[in-house]
């Protein structure tokens, strides 16, 4: 079977509900590459040959987004920030000290803001939620913020890459498959540079507070 028609054989259905789940999960706090996955069926949507609709696809984003968070919001606050050291300790990768007082000090910071603009970072795309929860920032104003930014973040980027698609289509003809294959390789190599300098922040962290300090920023 070519590629082509292993593309055209996946229903549409099945490729808005794999956009909502993962960036759904991503967004409760589960780190799963919710950006490539947008990118990859965005991509896809501009291919006129499948059923697949970039509205469609930006949607199930938006809604993943904003489901998720919201449960996230409020699992965050039923346990506080107690939740994180839990976290901390069975996935120290992922929710070190180091990473939540990186979190809570943007959420510090910025307030609302940081849950806006949490949705084009990936490190605050997997704390918002909980974080803002946690931190008892108003329901209402997070669900503002957390709406308007996955609409944005999904919209945006859903637009952009189906419209590029489209070019690519025009110019790479036949060859339309290379544009997926780049468009993954552009996702996660994004993706490897923000968690690089996500580590970077964090190393400055720790070396300025020892551990027994950030635990104690974390439990604040």
């Amino acid at each position: 079977m070519s590629l082509g028609a292993l593309l055209e054989s996946i229903p549409p259905l099945a490729v808005y509900v794999v956009v909502g789940v993962v960036i759904g999960a991503e967004s409760l706090g589960i780190p799963l590459p919710g950006e490539i996955v947008l990118v990859s069926a965005a991509l896809l949507s501009s291919r006129h040959s499948l059923d697949i609709s970039p509205a469609g696809v930006g949607a199930a984003a938006t809604l993943g987004a904003v489901i998720g968070d919201s449960i996230g919001y409020s699992i965050g606050h039923r346990f506080g920030m107690s939740l994180f050291e839990r976290l901390g300790k069975r996935f120290p990768k992922h929710f070190g000290p180091g990473h939540v007082a990186l979190a809570k000090g943007l959420f510090t910071r910025w307030g609302v803001w940081a849950v806006f603009f949490g949705r084009f970072v990936a490190l605050l795309r997997i704390f918002a939620g909980p974080l803002a929860g946690a931190l008892r920032m108003r329901y209402l104003r997070f669900l503002a913020a957390n709406a308007s930014g996955g609409l944005v973040w999904a919209g945006g980027t859903t637009a952009v890459v189906y419209y590029a698609g489209i070019a690519a289509e025009r110019w790479l003809s036949r060859f339309s498959w290379i544009a997926l294959v780049v468009a993954v390789v552009i996702g996660v190599g994004f993706t490897i540079l923000v968690r690089e300098r996500t580590s970077q922040l964090i190393a400055e962290l720790e070396a300025e507070h020892d551990w027994d300090t950030l635990r104690g920023r974390v439990q604040e």
